[in-house]
């Protein structure tokens, strides 16, 4: 089954609001990846390297997940931009229909791509201002 999670974006707080949300709320923190360990990190300053690229937290049924939104990364967080739902599909095939429909009228930001960390990945703001990721996890399929 699909699922639809909510994707935090902060400006360099990522790992200080999701502790807060884990001690506030409990829940198991499932993921953290730095963007010292992206492709990208010979670009980056030492302090920014140690930046959460992303972090998940699962709380019940919910997995919440987040992001350091780095402006040197061309992210410029203001309210409307600091959350996306994250759409997961359950195959290439789904995240493409998904895309495409989401899509229409609006605006896609990343388009649908193979990424390094093993997911069929991209982003949009649909013709309502809402902000998605689609993503099909190849890694580790549903």
């Amino acid at each position: 089954m699909s699922t639809i999670n909510p994707y935090l974006n902060f400006n360099g707080t990522t790992e200080e609001a999701f502790l807060f949300y884990k001690e506030a709320l409990g829940g198991e923190i499932l993921t953290i990846q730095r963007f010292k360990d992206t492709p990208e990190a010979g670009s980056l300053t030492p302090e920014l390297g140690e930046k959460l690229m992303h972090i998940s937290l699962k709380i019940g049924d919910t997995v919440l997940m987040g992001t350091d939104a780095l402006e040197s990364q061309g992210f410029k967080i203001k309210e409307g931009n600091n959350f996306h739902l994250s759409l997961n599909a359950k195959s290439e095939v789904e995240a493409e229909t998904f895309f495409s429909n989401l899509s229409k009228g609006g605006k896609v930001t990343q388009p649908l791509a193979k990424q390094f960390w093993g997911a069929y990945f991209g982003m949009l703001t649909d013709k309502f201002g809402t902000n998605w990721m689609v993503s099909y996890d190849t890694v580790n399929p549903n």
